[in-house]
């Protein structure tokens, strides 16, 4: 498998992750979070390699919408119903993964043959 970008087509970032990886010429696949969310293995690799609370964002409007902040929830099933409530860009190229903007950490990826 190759580059998966896990985003919004609103996201700065997102859109900013997207220009990183077709500059350089890697290939990537795009998925909108807006229209499909990450299944239960994706979520759960991304998981292994940042973390659980560092995928939730907790200053979206999503998150105040849904009042979260006030109601006790299981994180993982959060974010598989509802994979707007995700930091974006989520960026995975098999066990790795990033979230944000990360050049930095894409570009040591892309040194030791992304995916590969």
């Amino acid at each position: 498998m190759g580059v998966q970008i896990f985003g919004a087509k609103k996201c700065q970032d997102t859109r900013k992750a997207e220009r990183y990886f077709k500059e350089r010429g890697i290939p990537y696949q795009f998925v909108d979070l807006s229209v499909r969310g990450l299944s239960r293995g994706e979520l759960d690799r991304v998981q292994a390699a940042v973390g659980l609370e560092n995928l939730i964002d907790k200053e979206s409007k999503e998150y105040a919408r849904r009042n979260l902040k006030y109601i006790v929830h299981d994180v993982a099933e959060e974010l598989l119903a509802n994979p707007l409530l995700l930091k974006t860009p989520v960026v995975r190229d098999g066990a790795r993964a990033t979230v944000g903007y990360c050049p930095d950490v894409w570009g040591g990826w892309s040194d030791k043959g992304a995916g590969r």
